[in-house]
C-alpha cells in the first residue's frame, strides 16, 4: 500500500522526545516512563501476559513483527514504548506513546509491531472494556441519547497525562496484589471516565448505548461469528438487528470499514489459516470447513488477503514458528 495514498493516521515516533515545555507534560512523560518500567517488570519475556488485574493484558515485543491478522475486541490499547500499525478496511493506523487505540466492536485487523528492539521493546497495556461499568458512566455523563450514525469501530486518540496516570496506578497494583480487589475497580472506573470525558468520548457513548446503531452492529457481528461458515442473506441479518437493509449496511460499514459479507470473508479466511497452521488441515479441506464451496474462490480470496496461496502461506508460517488467528484460536495482539 502506498502510504501517500492510504488514509493514514500518523503520530510522533517514540524516538522523538515528547514536548516537555510545561510541568504537566513533564509529569505525564515521567508517568509514562514509570508505566513502561512496570510493564517490563511484569513481563519476563516477549508475548501477551495475563495478570491478576481483571481484563488487563500486558504485551511486550523485542523486535518488529510481520503483519498478522487478528480479531481485535473492544479494548483500550495504550502503548508506552515502540510503535504498532494496524490495517482495517484498507485504512492504515499508526499508534505509539503519543496516541492510544480504542476498539468498540470485534474487528478483523491486520497488525504488526513496526518499532521495537531488545534495548527498547514494544510495550503495551491492553484493557478490555467492562461494558456494564462503561454504561453506568455514560448514563451519568450523557443522560440524553442523541441519535447519530456510529463512528468507526477503531479510533486513534491523543494520550492525556490523566489517562497515563490512572493506567500507571492500575498496573502498580501488581506490586501489591492484596490491594487489587479493593482499589482495582476504582482505578478501572477512573480510566473509563477519562475515556468517556476525553477525545474518545463520542465512541464511548456509542459503545455504551444498548439500543443504538453500534450496539445493533455488535449483535450482528456476534451472529456472524457464530454462523460464519453458513450461508446467510443481508435480509436475514437486518431482521436480526431490527433494522432496514440499507440502515444495517450503512451502520455496519461505518463501524467496521467493510460490508457484512466482507467481514464474514475475513473471519472465514482467518479461521482457515488457523486450521492449516495449528491443526495441519489441508488447504482444500480448510476452505470447505469454513464455508467455501469453490476451492478456486477460496484460494483467490486467501491470496488477496495473505499475499500467497493457502498451502504456501501455511507452510511458510509453520516454518517461521508464527501463529495464526481464527475464531477458535483468536490472537488479540494489540
Amino acid at each position: 500500500m502506498d502510504r501517500r495514498d492510504a488514509c493514514t493516521i500518523l503520530q510522533a515516533r517514540s524516538d522523538r522526545p515528547l514536548p516537555v515545555a510545561t510541568p504537566v507534560r513533564q509529569s505525564g512523560r515521567a508517568r509514562l516512563e514509570e508505566l513502561s518500567a512496570l510493564i517490563v517488570r511484569h513481563t519476563a519475556a516477549d508475548g501477551m501476559h495475563a495478570c491478576e488485574l481483571p481484563r488487563v493484558t500486558l504485551i511486550r515485543s523485542s523486535r518488529p513483527t510481520l503483519p498478522m491478522p487478528a480479531l481485535y475486541t473492544p479494548s483500550l490499547c495504550l502503548v508506552t514504548q515502540g510503535r504498532k500499525q494496524a490495517v482495517l478496511g484498507g485504512r492504515l493506523y499508526d499508534y505509539d506513546a503519543a496516541r492510544y487505540l480504542v476498539v468498540s466492536v470485534d474487528l478483523p485487523v491486520v497488525g504488526s509491531v513496526i518499532e521495537a528492539s531488545m534495548a527498547a521493546p514494544y510495550l503495551c497495556l491492553q484493557l478490555h472494556l467492562d461494558m456494564g461499568m462503561l454504561g453506568e458512566l455514560v448514563l451519568e455523563r450523557f443522560p440524553v441519547d442523541r441519535a447519530a450514525p456510529p463512528p468507526a469501530g477503531l479510533g486513534i486518540h491523543e494520550v492525556t497525562p490523566a489517562l497515563v496516570d490512572a493506567c500507571a496506578r492500575l498496573v502498580a497494583l501488581l506490586d501489591t496484589p492484596e490491594d487489587i480487589a479493593a482499589l482495582g475497580p476504582l482505578i478501572e472506573r477512573e480510566i473509563l471516565y477519562r475515556l468517556v470525558t476525553g477525545p474518545a468520548a463520542e465512541m464511548m457513548r456509542h459503545i455504551a448505548r444498548s439500543g443504538g446503531g453500534l450496539a445493533r452492529v455488535s449483535r450482528v457481528i456476534s451472529w456472524i461469528k457464530a454462523h460464519y461458515a453458513e450461508p446467510f442473506t443481508i435480509e436475514a441479518l437486518a431482521a436480526h438487528a431490527g433494522m432496514s437493509e440499507s440502515s444495517l449496511h450503512a451502520h455496519f460499514k461505518s463501524a467496521t470499514m467493510m460490508s457484512p459479507l466482507q467481514y464474514r470473508a475475513q473471519l472465514r479466511l482467518q479461521e482457515a489459516r488457523r486450521l492449516m497452521v495449528a491443526e495441519g488441515v489441508e488447504a482444500a479441506q480448510a476452505g470447505f470447513r469454513v464455508g467455501y464451496d469453490s476451492p478456486s474462490q477460496f484460494s483467490r480470496e486467501y491470496r488477496r488477503l495473505f499475499g500467497a496461496p493457502p498451502a504456501m502461506d501455511a507452510s511458510r508460517l509453520r516454518a517461521s514458528g508464527g501463529e495464526a488467528g481464527g475464531i477458535a484460536g483468536t490472537r488479540r495482539t494489540m
